[in-house]
């Protein structure tokens, strides 16, 4: 491709994704961006709950894990997020954002 071709047609590398930080006895839900290319995660959106008031889910003294899951239709494939408690930022380490790019390539290609 011609480099002057990707400033004409920029690619959308961000796709959206559900995020679940899972804690002991709840899971809190979010919505956000994956970028395929960095595997960070921006404009995450916290579903019935309110940061502001009760902090960060990954703050909590219950807080396990969190996940995201990359859907098309009524496929999925689930990965590991991780969490940056200095700064507050979701990613997805380069080894873990490889096999996503994989799995999902091969599940949303496929035949049904």
């Amino acid at each position: 491709i011609r480099p002057y071709l990707l400033k004409a047609f920029p690619v959308n590398l961000k796709l959206p994704i559900e995020i679940s930080d899972e804690l002991e006895t709840k899971v809190i839900r979010a919505t956000g961006l994956l970028d395929l290319a960095s595997g960070e995660i921006t404009e995450v959106a916290y579903l019935k709950w309110d940061s502001s008031e009760k902090g960060f889910p990954w703050e909590q003294d219950n807080y396990e894990f969190s996940c995201g899951t990359l859907s098309k239709g009524a496929k999925s494939v689930e990965f590991t997020i991780g969490v940056d408690k200095s700064s507050g930022s979701y990613s997805v380490n380069a080894t873990e954002l490889l096999e996503v790019k994989q799995r999902a390539a091969k599940l949303f290609t496929e035949q049904s």
